[in-house]
């Protein structure tokens, strides 16, 4: 299995490009299904879930180019798909679950084994259960695996999501792109990976309105699986971004992160700023600057404030494992509330075994004290966004770091040892 070794790496310089968005990548790759014709999908992150998810295409019988060194995707959907879903790969993500709307609009039926994805908590699939059937599909859940079926088209309806869950939103719209009528989407997620994936389903032929916003109304195509020619470029991380951010701001680094959406970085600003971070966007270039002061800005009268995660445009639940150790780099203490997965901040045991002074409320809060300086030890990475975390918190540690499980960064963020290597950190890829 490979590592990550790190040594102490401040003052790095220099521009880094942020990749595609992940959580954007796997439902554009999902509703290129929903089209018979040829779908190409351009600035997709080379990353390991990705991989996966056209490789689950490929064993459905699709033909998928990959081309720009992995960053593009040309899918063609002109035969049926055949067969179900690869186990193996759907058991690395968690993003299987959402071929289940458009193989039900393309063959009526699909057999979806249970998810993988990251071990925070409990995730469930309810909600997503729910949208199916109130479309007009039969669900039979078993230990191991979920059986849809559906006689005819979808049937449009009005939807009152029970969570503004991302996923179940980029499925109940999948499904009413194709259906028969008009479908409303109510307490619908709106981050602007869903964003994205509306504006490829109008490409597709659906009508949707509201776009942005907690309710969105979607004319589809009344059953007919349209034979078009989209080309849809997925937009920048603003997660790796929000990432780059505190890594820069843990390091005393300069950096500029070129490509930007000025629009979806209000609340992380906003977030980062109580924690002492500043960072400016000027014409789609984001830059960070050295020399930053980061201290805990107290609530009025002096009270400990709280960071917690919420839908958007709150902050991104996805960024609360990375916010964990910008707060042990600042001075002053925080309370970080992780409220939607309970088991997401257990990781911090790694910080602490580094140096960081951090008292576990519960399996939602962690109370940080900062300052204090880290050391470097042996760590394994128990998800995406905790290796994440953890490589920062190596950059700034004293002495060296040995990180183990990479994979799992893999899986969200591409070749970021190349990438960080190349504004002069030290950090190396061994087998």
């Amino acid at each position: 299995m490979e590592r990550l070794r790190i040594r102490p790496s401040r003052n790095l310089k220099g521009e880094i490009r942020p990749q595609g968005n992940k959580n954007e990548a796997l439902p554009v790759i999902a509703a290129a299904l929903l089209n018979r014709g040829v779908t190409r999908l351009e600035n997709l992150p080379d990353i390991l879930d990705v991989r996966a998810m056209l490789s689950i295409l490929e064993s459905l019988g699709l033909r998928v180019d990959r081309e720009d060194e992995g960053h593009t995707a040309v899918i063609h959907g002109g035969d049926e798909p055949s067969g179900e879903p690869d186990p193996a790969l759907c058991g690395r993500i968690r993003a299987s679950l959402l071929l289940a709307a458009p193989l039900l609009a393309r063959r009526g039926e699909v057999v979806l084994p249970r998810p993988g994805g990251d071990r925070i908590g409990r995730r469930r699939i309810d909600t997503h259960l729910s949208v199916f059937e109130s479309l007009g599909a039969r669900v039979a859940t078993g230990p191991q695996d979920v059986r849809m079926k559906l006689d005819g088209p979808f049937r449009g309806g009005r939807l009152f999501l029970d969570e503004a869950s991302v996923m179940a939103t980029e499925n109940a719209l999948m499904a009413a792109a194709l259906a028969e009528g008009v479908t409303t989407i109510e307490n619908a997620a709106c981050e602007p990976h869903v964003q994205q994936l509306c504006h490829l389903l109008q490409e597709l032929g659906a009508e949707i309105r509201g776009i942005g916003s907690n309710r969105l109304e979607i004319r589809g195509t009344e059953g007919a699986v349209p034979e078009r020619s989209p080309v849809h470029r997925v937009a920048e991380d603003h997660i790796e971004v929000g990432s780059l951010i505190a890594l820069a701001a843990a390091t005393d680094s300069d950096l500029r992160i070129p490509g930007i959406e000025a629009g979806n970085y209000r609340m992380i600003s906003s977030v980062y700023g109580r924690l002492g971070v500043e960072f400016s966007l000027h014409e789609g270039v984001l830059h960070v600057p050295a020399g930053q002061t980061l201290e805990v800005q107290t609530d009025r009268f002096g009270e400990v404030p709280r960071i917690h995660d919420s839908p958007w445009p709150g902050f991104p639940a996805d960024l609360s494992s990375i916010t964990v150790v910008l707060a042990c780099c600042a001075r002053g203490s925080v309370l970080i509330h992780e409220w939607m997965f309970e088991s997401r901040l257990y990781w911090v045991d790694s910080l602490i075994s580094m140096g960081a002074r951090i008292t576990q409320c519960d399996p939602h809060r962690v109370l940080v004290n900062g300052g204090a300086p880290l050391y470097g030890t042996r760590l394994s990475s128990p998800d995406i966004r905790a290796g994440m975390a953890l490589l920062i918190a190596a950059l700034r540690a004293e002495g060296e770091t040995e990180i183990h499980n990479i994979h799992q960064i893999d899986r969200g963020y591409e070749r970021i040892d190349e990438r960080l290597r190349a504004l002069g950190a030290d950090v190396v890829r061994e087998a």
